[in-house]
């Protein structure tokens, strides 16, 4: 057999061929069809995760029908979610965030996070049957895609509970650990903190979300936005 080589060469096209609008044509149709994100909060009660998740997002996502925090301290555990369309701009989120009332409450916290693999490991198969189906148009997503988990601060370091859940769970959703209430620690104190919680993080080898590197053009809407 002969040997063929290879070439590439680039060539200046004579007319419009429309791939250059591929990204429009692709944000276009995410926007008509908008957008699903499942949101996890976890944590002991209060340590203000009703009160960041409303700031977050601008809106009060605890409907006056939903029990406050001091009303939703269970002995166990308890998986719940809310449900909200928000709109921006002309582009449409549905966002589901997952409560867990009752984590680390009780006495013995010994498999307590039992429930919340269970709750993802559901959504991850029933997301994946979905996908094996013929018609996939109308398919949701309601798969957990981060996990905010609150860590009380002690300014010390992190509880074997913090650090159990966190290895139980890091393959299977991208958890955000943060330091609740950080403003009852000193800039100084918060900031040791936050080098302690990291270096056990990695020392027990856990995987928390790493943010990307921004863009120039992200760069300067993250500053705006400051």
């Amino acid at each position: 057999s002969v040997p063929c080589a290879l070439s590439q060469q680039q060539k200046p096209l004579e007319g419009y061929v429309g791939f250059a609008n591929l990204p429009n044509q692709v944000y276009r149709k995410s926007v008509k069809r908008g957008f699903e994100f499942t949101l996890m909060v976890v944590g002991e009660s209060g340590l203000g995760k009703s009160t960041l998740i409303n700031s977050l997002f601008l809106t009060d996502l605890y409907a006056s029908e939903y029990p406050g925090p001091s009303q939703r301290v269970r002995k166990t555990l308890q998986v719940e979610q809310s449900k909200v369309v928000l709109k921006e701009g002309g582009v449409q989120l549905t966002l589901t965030i997952v409560d867990t009332p009752g984590f680390g409450d009780a006495v013995d916290n010994s498999s307590c996070w039992q429930s919340i693999i269970d709750y993802i490991d559901s959504k991850c198969e029933d997301y994946l049957n979905a996908e094996a189906r013929v018609n996939r148009r109308l398919m949701p997503d309601s798969r957990v895609h981060c996990c905010l988990y609150f860590i009380f601060p002690s300014g010390h370091q992190l509880k074997p509970l913090d650090i159990e859940f966190m290895k139980r769970l890091h393959d299977k959703v991208n958890i955000i650990p943060l330091i609740a209430k950080a403003d009852s620690l000193t800039t100084e104190e918060c900031q040791q903190f936050k080098k302690t919680i990291m270096k056990e993080i990695l020392e027990h080898k856990i995987k928390i979300y790493e943010f990307p590197d921004v863009e120039d053009d992200d760069e300067k809407l993250s500053k705006k936005v400051k």
